[in-house]
């Protein structure tokens, strides 16, 4: 699905802590949370470490500004016996949504899978966010499902 945006998408390197944590903060923001330093850093941590199944991608526009990011999650299934991937944050900044970026994001997870022989992504967004919604009309298809959460006590 590689498609050309006017944005560099480059996955996470240790020089782009600063713009993910403006970007990650700002995502944080966006749906009224606000999690713990401790939480930032172990994210962060794994996000770089290869080990790791969960990864990410930074959002550049034409001047090298960051602008978006994406975290993706290779996991595997009981519907298959390829892997799945789970995109489960995706964030432009709001100046620079309707350049693409948001697009140029997903289809940069799309590669991702691709790459290491996942059947499918799949991600949720809550049901207020219209204008993701747009988008992801746009290049996917609902899946009809309703998630449901149980906290676990700690």
């Amino acid at each position: 699905m590689t498609v050309a945006y006017p944005v560099n998408i480059t996955p996470l390197i240790q020089a782009d802590e600063q713009d993910w944590r403006r970007l990650w903060g700002a995502y944080q923001r966006f749906y009224a949370v606000e999690l713990t330093e401790a939480i930032h850093a172990s994210t962060w941590s794994r996000l770089l470490d290869p080990a790791e199944p969960i990864h990410g991608a930074i959002a550049r526009n034409d001047n090298g500004e960051a602008i978006g990011l994406v975290h993706h999650i290779r996991h595997a299934t009981c519907w298959s016996s390829a892997d799945s991937c789970y995109l489960q944050d995706l964030y432009v900044d709001e100046g620079s949504r309707g350049t693409g970026a948001g697009r140029a994001l997903i289809a940069h997870v799309v590669d991702a899978a691709a790459e290491y022989g996942a059947d499918y992504i799949h991600w949720l967004t809550h049901e207020t966010n219209t204008r993701a919604m747009r988008l992801y009309d746009g290049v996917a298809t609902r899946s009809g499902f309703v998630q449901y959460r149980i906290a676990i006590p700690g």
